[in-house]
């Protein structure tokens, strides 16, 4: 599908539209949460995690303008809404997901090469309809802030109109939303392949549209080595250096079989990472999943490039593809987020996925705080993309991207909370017993966008 084809289906925005306008001066009442930098690794009283409870967080205009006691009085010109008793997050940043893979989600049985054959390559062929793009889209970037997250680094198909709806989607929301079509020119079935002059035409014309839109960008997105020829590749490297801010997302290094498979594709590269630097694919910020088969010299050159690992711990139990070191990515220097990688993941759910990455380290015998996880899908997931001025924190001057959760939800959760004693005790078990059903309200710059109950007032 080309250019003429995406003008043929204009896109239709949803139901969220931009007539939804962030309150002049919103006030949010809750225990506020967010971090001021990096904890260190096993630190449970980290000077870095910021804790106010029961305050006030302001915003105006679609950011936040600061944070008072809930003691302090605010005068008639803030629109109140009192979440008192729940905790205030920034909105979470899912690194690495995959909006046609809904329709695969917890599917039986396979390991990761296999499982493209059977289940995802099917589910993401329906993309090139136009319609069930739109609705593809609608469907996802709902649940996502019905799951609490707000920005996210997204795969679309490999059908150029498959990101054109996600972007159009986003920008209804006022999402941070970061996508591109997918490229994959061969080791792929009919209907999802595309050529190499077609696709950089259909890139450059999605980059023109939508890059620097809003809070839209673009992201150069090749499946992995083994669907995109030598060919494909160069030019997806030239891609990169096109137009400033521009975004990589790839994966890398995920299952022992895939390795094996890039070695026999790719006898000159000394790893998996070395056929992406190669091509020049290391430019610009780059997004690699998983990561799990990496060397020392890999992470190096990562660290030196400025590029960022999209850790999936969900998706690599499920699909048996092995444990991340991230305290090896960890000591190179290499940043490290926490990705959902639906529907290889088994839930949107941040929470879940962070608990799965306590699980994945436990196994190495090491510790993951929960300070260090909620950093991963929060401010250190916005400064690895170099966007920690506007999201990830609840600093002034970012945008109001907030999430508002119970801080538990059933007896048990609610016993657990109410006998934790410190402040990690309880944000840890609040980590591993929550999910989605916990989210009391999402706010995107200011304005709600999802919503359990009628909003406090």
């Amino acid at each position: 599908m080309g250019h003429a084809d995406l003008r043929a289906h204009p896109v239709v925005h949803t139901r969220l539209t931009m007539a939804l306008s962030p309150a002049p001066r919103l006030a949010l009442r809750g225990d506020l949460l967010d971090f001021t930098g990096a904890p260190a690794w096993g630190d449970t009283a980290s000077a870095a995690v910021r804790f106010r409870p029961d305050h006030w967080l302001l915003v105006e205009g679609g950011r936040i303008a600061g944070a008072r006691p809930a003691s302090e009085p605010l005068d008639a010109s803030w629109e109140r809404h009192d979440h008192a008793g729940r905790l205030i997050l920034p909105g979470f940043i899912d690194t690495h997901v995959h909006s046609p893979q809904l329709d695969v989600i917890a599917s039986h049985g396979t390991a990761l090469l296999d499982w493209l054959d059977t289940y995802t390559f099917p589910a993401e062929r329906r993309y090139a309809d136009a319609a069930e793009a739109q609705a593809g889209a609608d469907r996802f970037l709902d649940a996502l802030l019905a799951h609490g997250t707000t920005s996210a680094v997204v795969f679309a198909t490999v059908h150029p109109v498959s990101a054109d709806r996600l972007f159009a989607g986003a920008e209804a929301r006022g999402m941070r939303l970061i996508t591109g079509k997918v490229l994959m020119d061969r080791h792929a079935p009919d209907g999802l392949r595309d050529d190499v002059e077609q696709a950089e035409a259909d890139c450059r014309d999605l980059i023109d549209r939508w890059h620097g839109i809003g809070r839209l960008a673009y992201a150069v997105t090749v499946r992995f080595a083994p669907t995109s020829s030598p060919a494909q590749l160069a030019m997806a490297g030239r891609l990169c250096s096109a137009r400033p801010g521009l975004y990589m997302q790839t994966h890398v290094a995920e299952n022992v079989d895939e390795v094996r498979w890039v070695r026999e594709l790719f006898p000159e590269a000394r790893s998996y990472l070395d056929v992406y630097a190669r091509a020049g694919l290391l430019a610009g910020h780059g997004i690699y999943a998983h990561g799990i088969w990496l060397d020392d010299e890999d992470r190096r050159v990562l660290r030196a490039n400025g590029a960022m690992i999209a850790h999936s711990p969900s998706s690599n139990l499920f699909l048996g593809s092995g444990l991340f070191g991230w305290r090896a990515a960890e000591a190179a220097g290499v940043p490290v987020a926490v990705a959902s990688d639906v529907g290889g993941g088994t839930s949107l759910s941040m929470q879940r996925n962070l608990a799965d990455a306590y699980k994945v380290q436990a196994m190495a015998g090491e510790r993951l705080s929960a300070w260090t996880a909620l950093h991963a899908a929060t401010r250190g997931a916005a400064d690895g993309l170099g966007l920690v001025d506007e999201i990830g924190s609840l600093q002034p001057g970012a945008m109001a991207d907030v999430c508002v959760w119970d801080w538990a939800s059933g007896p048990v959760a609610q016993r657990r909370h109410a006998v934790a004693a410190a402040l990690h005790e309880q944000v840890f078990a609040w980590m591993t017993l929550s999910d989605e059903r916990n989210l009391a309200a999402a706010y995107v710059a200011g304005v709600p966008r999802h919503t359990r109950d009628p909003l406090p007032c």
